[in-house]
């Protein structure tokens, strides 16, 4: 059973202490793929030599994280057209809008999305979507950009049934992770009626830890919890839920 997980910032400070002992419960617990999104340039040397240590196993995305679009977000751009041009990356990502925190930098988190999916567009690459309080702001930007080069994943996805099919619609795959195994998660309550061809699994380690270790530091080998929710809510096999969305992560990222 090979598992991958989409989204995982295994480069994190939180695993500075135990990263190779971290890395080696994932690759037992049958993790083989993990895809590493990008937050911003202060990450990109820590995110290389992830990869260099694990070269048959860690795939990098490119890309400038929202929480992190401030004065300098162009200086930052610059530094991520720079990358994609010169090496392979799988995705861009992880991109988008965030309101949770503050919404100072709003209009340029907009230019920064707008600006990134068009960047993912000439590379023919996807694009992986962090929307946290920003469906509408999201969907706006997505319905002025879709087309056939628009296609990708929608990290962490949190919405309502409505707006997982509205996600679908432009190409998107929902990132489902230690959310759907919450009690007040919600996305259990209707996941079982979003096609599995439609869904990647995902981590998001170091952050949103699966039941039963919901509030301590998340790390991919916990993607089994995530894993076991969806055998119950689809009524199949593990094995066949991790060899359907591993399929659905290699036509995504092409691998």
């Amino acid at each position: 059973m090979i598992i991958t997980d989409t989204h995982t910032h295994l480069y994190s400070e939180a695993f500075e202490q135990d990263q190779k002992e971290m890395m080696q419960r994932a690759l037992d617990a049958g993790v083989e793929r993990f895809f590493i999104p990008a937050i911003d340039s202060s990450y990109t040397q820590s995110m290389l030599d992830l990869e260099s240590n694990y070269p048959n196993n860690v795939f990098l995305m490119m890309g400038l994280h929202p929480t992190h679009v401030k004065e300098n977000y162009k200086e930052e751009l610059a530094l991520v057209e720079e990358w994609l041009s010169k090496r392979k990356f799988y995705a861009v990502g992880e991109i988008g809008i965030d309101l949770y925190w503050d919404k100072t930098f709003l209009a340029q988190q907009q230019e920064t999305f707008v600006h990134q999916i068009r960047l993912a567009k000439k590379y023919q690459l996807p694009i992986v979507i962090h929307c946290r309080d920003a469906f509408d702001e999201i969907f706006e930007i997505l319905e002025q950009e879709k087309g056939e080069g628009l296609f990708g994943i929608f990290h962490c996805f949190t919405g309502t049934l409505e707006q997982a099919h509205k996600a679908l619609s432009y190409n998107m795959k929902l990132g489902i992770g230690g959310v759907a195994t919450f009690k007040n998660g919600k996305i259990d309550k209707f996941l079982d009626q979003i096609d599995l061809k439609h869904i990647v699994l995902e981590t998001d380690a170091p952050y949103l830890a699966p039941t039963p270790y919901r509030g301590k530091r998340n790390e991919s080998s916990y993607i089994i919890k995530v894993l076991e929710k969806l055998s119950s809510l689809y009524g199949m096999p593990e094995q066949e839920i991790a060899a359907i969305t591993t399929e659905n992560s290699k036509e995504i990222f092409g691998i």
